[in-house]
């Protein structure tokens, strides 16, 4: 990871050289399986977009890559005290819902420049389960802005591990982790009217289709 990434000293210090262990002990408790780790550039930035359908999906993420990751969260979660400590040191973005927050993309691009890998979830809340929602457009625009590669990643099994009414996640579960190859995107390549939606429309397709091949 890049000395320029806006990591916290209790992040830098504390979560990071003990990752590979916590990370391994994670996989093993919720029974989670990865295809495609290959596919995983050996150096970033770049942008996983994944769906998402629990909010155990951004610890599954974060366990299947080698380096720290940021997240973009709800702004709403950063209103508690002790979880917004705990996202703060967690690499979590803030943004608002509804519209589109400049700051938080302002922050993204940031991260991004300064070498850091992000991941966004391209629906913007929890689908139900075993559904996909329609895309946004903000990560078209985060990922044409930013011009870096973008990694689509299908979860399966995270909303049997902690369904939306859950608030522990159940261990010893079957979470696939699909990691696709490297997507780029480049606004003067792209012809339709709306390009964002358009790039998101299309890394979302790609999801859909690694959720097909999973075997």
């Amino acid at each position: 990871m890049s000395k320029k990434c806006p990591i916290s000293f209790f992040s830098w210090y504390f979560i990071r050289p003990y990752c590979p262990l916590f990370k391994r002990l994670f996989r093993f408790l919720f029974g989670i399986k990865v295809q495609g780790a290959e596919n995983i550039p050996k150096e970033g930035p770049f942008i996983i977009a994944s769906n998402h359908r629990s909010y155990i999906d951004p610890p599954v993420i974060a366990s299947v890559f080698p380096e720290p990751v940021f997240f973009v969260a709800k702004e709403e979660l950063f209103r508690n005290p002790l979880v917004g400590f705990i996202l703060k040191h967690l690499a979590a973005i803030p943004i608002k819902r509804g519209g589109m927050d400049k700051e938080a993309l302002r922050n993204s691009l940031n991260i991004l420049k300064g070498g850091c890998s992000l991941c966004i979830f391209p629906e913007g809340t929890r689908a139900g389960r075993g559904a996909f929602l329609k895309p946004k457009p903000g990560v078209g625009m985060l990922v044409l802005k930013s011009g870096v590669k973008v990694l689509p990643v299908y979860l399966g099994g995270t909303d049997d591990v902690m369904p939306r009414d859950s608030l522990l996640p159940k261990p010893f579960g079957n979470i696939k982790v699909v990691i696709g190859k490297p997507l780029e995107y480049r606004k003067d390549n792209i012809s339709a009217g709306d390009p964002y939606r358009y790039v998101a429309e299309d890394i979302m397709k790609h999801i859909k289709e690694l959720a097909e091949g999973v075997q």
